[in-house]
């Protein structure tokens, strides 16, 4: 598994035959930065944690049929996004929601709850887009890696754990708008205990936190091991 962090919450994850790009927020996002092109070059799959704009990014853009009509990777999300990413053209479409797992082909996605909030505006309008998902992703042969897309410390993160094992965790550690150092940590010591975890979901705008500093501290003598990637180099787990 080849791993590209692309800052703030978006990854680039290559498995086998299948190149995922995960939360795709990269136009407008200050810490991203590598070429657009680049970064969604091969693309198969495009999959979504909520509908905010810090996630959703440039979705609509890559999954489109216009602008992707040899590629045209497939979105996997849940119904209500999957619904509003067809309105803006995108077509090929893998929906599922909390507690399914869906077929992708060369792996699988799980998803999990998580404890935060989901939508967009448009036009002054408020648009609900489904319940916020973590995301499990399964391949055989690979490890198990499980974005936590936005949220807060919840105790059923250890049934999380007790189902699907993760080995690699993307936890958010921003705070404000998620949990925040301490809160990671603890997530992660006492419920989760996956053997790697990579802070994602700060240093891009004011209101997070700057880096990974404060997390890294909480974790000190942890038995899971902390990687703090650089943006836009990948990393093969």
């Amino acid at each position: 598994m080849k791993l590209t962090w692309l800052g703030h919450s978006a990854f680039r994850v290559e498995i086998g035959a299948s190149t995922l790009l995960i939360d795709p927020f990269l136009k407008g996002n200050p810490s991203f930065k590598g070429k657009f092109t680049e970064a969604t070059k091969g693309v198969t799959h495009i999959l979504l944690t909520h509908g905010h704009d810090d996630h959703l990014g440039d979705a609509a853009e890559i999954g489109s049929k216009a602008n992707n009509k040899k590629q045209k990777p497939q979105i996997v999300s849940n119904y209500e996004i999957c619904a509003h990413l067809a309105s803006k053209g995108a077509d090929n479409m893998n929906p599922g929601n909390t507690g399914g797992t869906v077929d992708c082909g060369g792996f699988t996605v799980s998803f999990t709850d998580a404890k935060h909030s989901s939508g967009t505006v448009e036009k002054g309008k408020s648009i609900y887009l489904g319940n916020p998902n973590g995301l499990v992703i399964k391949a055989k042969g690979e490890k198990t890696l499980y974005h936590m897309g936005d949220t807060d410390l919840f105790s059923d993160m250890a049934l999380i754990a007790e189902l699907h094992k993760p080995d690699i965790v993307l936890i958010p550690i921003g705070d404000r708008f998620t949990m925040g150092a301490e809160m990671a940590a603890i997530a992660l010591n006492r419920y989760l205990k996956p053997s790697l975890a990579i802070p994602i979901h700060y240093g891009t705008f004011p209101m997070l936190a700057p880096d990974a500093s404060a997390f890294q501290k909480a974790m000190k003598g942890s038995k899971t091991k902390v990687l703090v990637p650089e943006v836009s180099v990948a990393v093969t787990l």
